[in-house]
């Protein structure tokens, strides 16, 4: 190997090409990345938050991430935290009817109660 043709680290190159794509097929490629692909998953979810958990849970909890088919929630105390819990198949079922797709397969929950009043 010469200088400067050591393995390649972190993200690949795109190869480029000098041929004009349709933009639609770019925008494929681009929410098909991952980072895309679960920020719209993810919003996606938070935008539909009440139907998945309830008005009144969905005032409590809130999705806040999506790793490899983990759903992780953000509840406000640890009582709401508990009632996620106790509902996480009825969450991961129709948080996937959301998504339509199978592919959350665990959901987490984590306790934030955000920031102190006043």
């Amino acid at each position: 190997m010469s200088p400067g043709e050591g393995p390649v680290r972190g993200r690949r190159k795109a190869s480029r090409s000098e041929e004009p794509q349709e933009i639609g097929s770019v925008l494929e490629g681009l929410l098909g990345q991952r980072p895309w692909a679960t920020g719209i998953s993810l919003g996606a979810l938070g935008r539909q938050w009440a139907s998945v958990v309830g008005e009144r849970l969905a005032q409590e909890t809130s999705p806040v991430g999506l790793e490899s088919g983990v759903l992780l929630v953000k509840a406000s105390t640890t009582a709401w935290a508990a009632q996620v819990r106790f509902l996480v198949r009825e969450v991961r079922e129709r948080a996937n009817q959301v998504l339509g797709s199978a592919s959350i397969r665990d959901v987490k929950v984590t306790i934030d109660p955000g920031p102190a009043s006043r």
